[in-house]
């Protein structure tokens, strides 16, 4: 299955000039842990609700800190044609929960998580239970 199919298509995203209180707003009114920063609908930072936890102890006037001052640049993305078993290797290269999938043009498409990978996991699991009871009928789990 083809990572573009997993996650949702509607990614939550802000421009780079937005601040974290704006930031932290949009986190808490679509309830989402992360945002992803743009530019000509590609991908340049992501921001996650850790992130804005912990400004707190680096900034005075949290809710006015430029988000740029926060997010992580230059995130780590996932092309929409490659296979789910992809997010695994990009968790472990990159060390992120979270990843923008973008198109040929680098253009974001979606957003795919640890979570829909785990998922997507539980599903194949299913299947093949299924498939072992199918064809072993005194096999109970």
């Amino acid at each position: 299955m083809p990572v573009g199919d997993l996650g949702p298509d509607d990614v939550v995203t802000a421009s780079p000039e937005s601040t974290l209180g704006e930031i932290t707003e949009t986190l808490d009114s679509e309830n989402v842990g992360a945002i992803v920063i743009t530019e000509d609908e590609s991908p340049v930072g992501i921001i996650t609700d850790r992130d804005a936890a912990l400004a707190i102890h680096q900034h005075d006037d949290v809710a006015g800190v430029s988000v740029e001052d926060v997010m992580s640049e230059d995130p780590a993305t996932i092309q929409e044609n490659e296979e789910a078993m992809e997010i695994s290797r990009a968790i472990e290269e990159h060390n992120v929960r979270r990843f923008p999938i973008v198109d040929k043009n680098g253009s974001l498409t979606g957003i795919v998580t640890l979570d829909d990978l785990v998922a997507t996991i539980g599903e194949q699991l299913d299947n093949v239970a299924d498939t072992i009871e199918a064809q072993s009928p005194e096999y109970s789990p």
